[in-house]
C-alpha cells in the first residue's frame, strides 16, 4: 500500500513530466504513468520529421523513465478528441477572423477531461503534470497561482481547468527552477532527458507554417478568401493579401506589402475579407471584454478588483481594474495595451494567484476628445 495513495501522471516524455513522476514516486505515491497520443502530423500533410508529445521517441522516453522506476505505463489514443475539439477550434477561430490559443484550449477541454476519466478507470485519486504553476485549497476554493520560476510560470494555459479537476491535481514542478530540475534529472541519471531539445512550437504545427497548416485542412478556403484588400486605417486601400484567415493582430513580418514604414496588422474584417495595417501606436488599446470567464480564486466578482492581467502567454502583463458585468468580464488598463487580439485567453492576477480568465471578445479605445470608449474591434 502506497503511502499517498494512487496518482495518474501525465508523461509527455519531456524532462518536466518526467522529473515530476519521479518525484511523486519518491514521495511515496503509487504512480501510474500515461502518454497521450494527440496527434499524427503525418496526416495534416507536413514535411517535418514529427517531433515532440506525439512522437515515438518522446513516447518511449516516458516509457523508459516507468520502467526504471517500476511503475506502469499507458498510452492514451485521443487524436479524435483532440482533433475535433482542439484542431477544429484553432481553423475556425481564424475563419472567424480570431486568433487562437489552442494551448488553453487543449488543457481546458482534452487533456485534464482525458487524465480525469482514465484515472477513475484506474482507480486513481488524483492526476499530476509537469507544469510549472501552484495549486492551494483557501476558502472552499482551489487557487492556481505563479509557479516560482518566473521565466517558465505556466499559470496562464490553465485558467480554463475547473474547480473539480483543480480539486484533484497535482503540480509537483510549481516550486521548483527549471536549472533544479535539471539537477534532479543529472543527479538520477536520466541524461537523455537533460539533453533532450525542448520544443516551443504548436504540436500540430511543428514547422510553424500555420498558413499551410490551414489552407491543408480546410478544402478550399484559399481560393474562397485570396484577393481581399489591405487597407489603412483611414480606410484606403493599400493592396491586394491572401486572405483574412492567414493574419493575426500584431503581425508585422510576412504581409508581403512595402508601405515605407513599419506596418501591422490593427483590424482584420472577416466580413468584408479586408485585413487593416497601421503604425505601433494604431495597436494600442484602453480595455476590452472578455468572455467565457472561468474564476479560481473567487466565485464571482462583485466590485471593481485592481489586477495585473496579461492579455498572451509571454506577456509581463499591465495594471488593470476589471468587473464583472453578468458572464463577461470588463477590463479598463491604467496604461494603454498593445496588440489585443480577439480569441486570445486574458488572465487575471491578484499578486501571484489567478483571479481568473476568459476569451477576449473586442477591444476598446478611448476617444481624446470625448472620453467615450468605442469598440474598435468585435469578435463575438
Amino acid at each position: 500500500m502506497s503511502k499517498h495513495g494512487r496518482i495518474l501522471v501525465a508523461m509527455s516524455g519531456g524532462i518536466d513530466s518526467s522529473v515530476a513522476a519521479v518525484m511523486l514516486h519518491e514521495e511515496g505515491y503509487e504512480v501510474v504513468g500515461m502518454t497521450m497520443k494527440t496527434w499524427d502530423y503525418a496526416s495534416s500533410g507536413g514535411t517535418k520529421k514529427e517531433t515532440g508529445c506525439c512522437s515515438l521517441d518522446s513516447i518511449n522516453d516516458a516509457r523508459n523513465v516507468a520502467v526504471q522506476l517500476g511503475f506502469p505505463h499507458y498510452i492514451l489514443d485521443i487524436r479524435n478528441e483532440f482533433g475535433d475539439a482542439v484542431i477544429d477550434y484553432f481553423t475556425g477561430e481564424y475563419i472567424e477572423g480570431r486568433t487562437p490559443n489552442p494551448c488553453v484550449m487543449c488543457n481546458t477541454h482534452i487533456k485534464w477531461d482525458a487524465l480525469l476519466r482514465r484515472a477513475d478507470k484506474l482507480d486513481c485519486e488524483f492526476i499530476a503534470t509537469g507544469h510549472y504553476a501552484n495549486i492551494r485549497e483557501e476558502n472552499g476554493r482551489h487557487i492556481i497561482s505563479k509557479g516560482f520560476d518566473a521565466w517558465k510560470d505556466q499559470s496562464y494555459v490553465l485558467w480554463g481547468v475547473s474547480q473539480e479537476s483543480l480539486a484533484r491535481t497535482k503540480l509537483p514542478l510549481g516550486h521548483l527552477t527549471k536549472a533544479r530540475i535539471r539537477e534532479m534529472a543529472t543527479e538520477r541519471g536520466f541524461m537523455d532527458l537533460v539533453n533532450k531539445a525542448e520544443s516551443y512550437e504548436i504540436c500540430f504545427v511543428p514547422d510553424n507554417d500555420y498558413r499551410g497548416f490551414i489552407k491543408r485542412r480546410v478544402d478550399g478556403l484559399e481560393e474562397r478568401v485570396k484577393g481581399g484588400n489591405f487597407l489603412d486605417t483611414d480606410g484606403k486601400i493599400l493592396g491586394k493579401h491572401e486572405g483574412y484567415p492567414f493574419y493575426t493582430i500584431g503581425q508585422r513580418k510576412g504581409l508581403g506589402i512595402a508601405l515605407g514604414y513599419p506596418a501591422f496588422v490593427t483590424e482584420i474584417r472577416k466580413e468584408t475579407n479586408e485585413v487593416v495595417l497601421g503604425r505601433d501606436k494604431d495597436l494600442e488599446r484602453d480595455g476590452m471584454m472578455v468572455g467565457q470567464l472561468n474564476l479560481s480564486k473567487y466565485a464571482s466578482i462583485e466590485n471593481p478588483i485592481e489586477t495585473v492581467t496579461k492579455v498572451r502567454y509571454k506577456d509581463a502583463g499591465a495594471d488593470a481594474t476589471i468587473w464583472q458585468e453578468g458572464d463577461k468580464m470588463k477590463v479598463h488598463f491604467k496604461d494603454s495595451v498593445s496588440g489585443i487580439a480577439p480569441g486570445q485567453a486574458a488572465v487575471f492576477y491578484e499578486g501571484n494567484d489567478v483571479i481568473g480568465g476568459g476569451w477576449i471578445l473586442k477591444s476598446f479605445k478611448q476617444n481624446a476628445d470625448t472620453g467615450i470608449y468605442a469598440a474598435v474591434t468585435l469578435s463575438e
